[in-house]
């Protein structure tokens, strides 16, 4: 029997995480769906951060948490469950609205099956299209009324499969000035304000840490063996990762890196340089106006796949070299990065130690690190989430029971 729909001013709105940073966009854009809809219900799948907002989360986060072709395969079981119970709560409550935050590989399948059940769908944060297949776009247009896009460069390439995307600003851009100082996050940390800092930040998943740890220890003890007076700060993302850490970090020459539970941002904000895993923490580095090296590994069957299938359809894979490339910064990269079998500590020791010793070449690196900051404000004011909830808010009035967004204020 169909559930009946919410009262007018109490709209039912699920919300579909499956990350850490997923969990964080989903309490963002709840604080500010609630500025509109004061009354609604918000279920689905969330973390602690989403909990923490009134959320109702019909399964743990922790089980979408799988990377790579050879990882899902693994939990394919398990992951092909959970959508099918999922889909079946979803259909029996009828929400008005269904928002996959990233996780593409699950949210979109779970979107295009509710669409295709007359429920209003719509998907946030875009895949990244520019590095995989263009036409993935037409797809995802299928499972999505709409897609919330944090690159302003992402719109015009849906445009040309005829999806409805909207580019609502990213919310990283709103947590970092344009100009920020290191005396505050090394007092912070308990680093001095007269020698180099280096922050290393080799990942934040424990199935990252086993494939490049090592690797990300042994270049930084080799930049600390050519700079006796260098500091390392490494931040740890979780207890598994400290745990791990801390073993690779025994018997480090010289002064011993400073290993602390969270505060990447301060590690970054405090460092010189930074030695990092390619990812979102790019970004963050990026608009922190550090300038970095990224190296990374994914798991070799992964690998194997995506080069027999041809996906890859970049030679560049760190979010500030995409973006330099896409916001016309020329096509060389910004960055030095080393992929798969090049991400070795040879090679990212020799080129920390190389931007270390240039100083006018870490000049330039800060001033387009400046100007992609602005590029992805878009010219919006106001805060990301607040975009976000203004676009997705026509699509909850379509809904049946019409739920009208109040004018919001947001401070």
């Amino acid at each position: 029997m169909q559930q009946t729909l919410p009262s007018n001013d109490a709209p039912l709105i699920a919300l579909i995480a499956g990350e850490d940073s997923g969990d964080q966009l989903g309490a963002d854009l709840i604080d500010a769906l609630r500025l509109r809809y004061p009354q609604a219900r918000f279920v689905g799948i969330g973390g602690h951060r989403m909990l923490e907002r009134g959320f109702e989360s019909w399964y743990d986060i922790r089980e979408l948490s799988v990377m790579g072709f050879a990882e899902v395969v693994k939990h394919l079981p398990r992951l092909l469950r959970l959508r099918r119970d999922l889909l079946a709560k979803l259909f029996a409550a009828r929400p008005v609205l269904t928002v996959g935050i990233d996780a593409p590989d699950f949210n979109l399948a779970v979107e295009r099956k509710l669409r295709e059940g007359g429920l209003m769908t719509a998907h946030y944060v875009s895949p990244s299209v520019w590095a995989w297949r263009e036409n993935r776009a037409a797809k995802i247009g299928r499972s999505a009324a709409r897609v919330l896009c944090l690159f302003p460069m992402e719109p015009p390439i849906y445009a040309r499969h005829g999806v409805d995307a909207r580019f609502v600003g990213h919310p990283l851009a709103d947590r970092f000035p344009m100009v920020s100082g290191r005396d505050g996050p090394r007092d912070a940390l308990g680093l001095p304000h007269d020698a180099p800092v280096l922050a290393v930040l080799p990942g934040s998943r424990p199935s990252e840490i086993e494939r490049t740890g090592a690797i990300f220890i042994e270049a930084a003890k080799r930049v600390a063996a050519a700079m006796p007076g260098l500091r390392i700060v490494v931040p740890a993302a979780n207890e598994r990762v400290h745990a791990r850490l801390a073993a690779l970090l025994q018997g480090f020459p010289g002064v011993a890196p400073r290993l602390v539970d969270g505060h990447a941002h301060e590690a970054m904000l405090a460092a010189d340089a930074v030695l990092l895993a390619s990812g979102t923490a790019t970004l963050e580095a990026m608009l922190a106006k550090r300038p970095m090296v990224v190296g990374y590994r994914v798991s070799p069957t992964s690998y194997r796949i995506a080069k027999a299938l041809r996906m890859l359809k970049t030679d560049v894979y760190s979010l500030p070299n995409i973006l330099a490339r896409a916001c016309g910064l020329g096509r060389e990269p910004l960055v030095p990065e080393f992929m798969q079998d090049d991400c070795t500590p040879e090679n990212l020791a020799r080129a920390t130690l190389d931007l270390l010793a240039d100083s006018e070449r870490r000049g330039a690196i800060v001033a387009a690190f400046e100007f992609l900051h602005q590029e992805l404000r878009g010219g919006l004011e106001g805060r990301a989430a607040d975009h976000a909830a203004d676009a997705l808010a026509d699509l909850v009035a379509a809904a049946p029971g019409q739920y009208p967004a109040r004018h919001a204020s947001p401070s």
